[in-house]
């Protein structure tokens, strides 16, 4: 008999020590903090402690994650409401980089569109792009996040490309149709997007603008 057997056993028969009360009267284990022996009940109430402490900080740790997602929530609701009220092309992309920049907090936004598209076209958003920066928009299931690409994108970040450590690259789609454009978020923060990152609101972002611009797009 091994010690993973004496384990085994004392989990299957939880009365043994009931049964052999007398066997505690001998029994000594080590303090967890000391060199000094304890009885089992104090190493138990050690030990319990110790748990405690453990779920605790889990405790404090999913209320941090909750208190976090519920301020990126109420950010996705006023940037909901700023593209809904948008009752101009203008007025959309205001909505657009105003609250990403100022309520989100992200440094540098650009955005562009192609596609079959014959309104707004002396705006800097319709800039044509080349066919690998669409072909990567088109590759994508979920937004990219990372180091900046090999694309051709970091032109549309000015005279700020050189100083960006991390990007996220949205693909705007109407509905199941292929991308008719991006949207780039960018920051000097090589850990503001990370490829390990969650991307769930960065999707549900994506979506949001999506459907404001193609609603602006059908309308002109």
């Amino acid at each position: 008999m091994d010690e993973q057997d004496v384990i085994r056993y004392l989990g299957d028969h939880q009365d043994f020590f009931e049964k052999n009360a007398y066997l505690l009267a001998d029994m000594a284990v080590p303090h967890p903090y000391g060199g000094r022996t304890v009885s089992i009940g104090e190493r138990q109430v050690a030990a319990l402690r110790d748990k405690v402490k453990l779920l605790e900080a889990k405790l404090a740790e999913l209320i941090q994650f909750g208190q976090e997602n519920d301020a990126v929530s109420d950010k996705m609701h006023r940037l909901g409401l700023s593209l809904l009220g948008a009752r101009s092309w203008d007025a959309l992309l205001y909505a657009t980089y105003f609250n990403l920049r100022e309520d989100f907090g992200v440094p540098h936004v650009a955005l562009r569109i192609w596609g079959d598209v014959h309104v707004h076209r002396d705006a800097l958003e319709f800039a044509e792009e080349p066919e690998e920066v669409q072909a990567f928009a088109a590759s994508l299931a979920h937004p990219y996040c990372g180091p900046l690409p090999r694309l051709p994108v970091a032109a549309w970040l000015g005279d700020a490309a050189p100083h960006i450590r991390s990007v996220a690259l949205v693909p705007l789609r109407d509905g199941p149709l292929a991308p008719f454009g991006m949207l780039l978020l960018a920051s000097e923060d090589i850990q503001r997007f990370y490829p390990e990152m969650g991307t769930l609101y960065l999707a549900r972002l994506g979506e949001m603008v999506s459907t404001a611009l193609a609603r602006e797009l059908r309308a002109a």
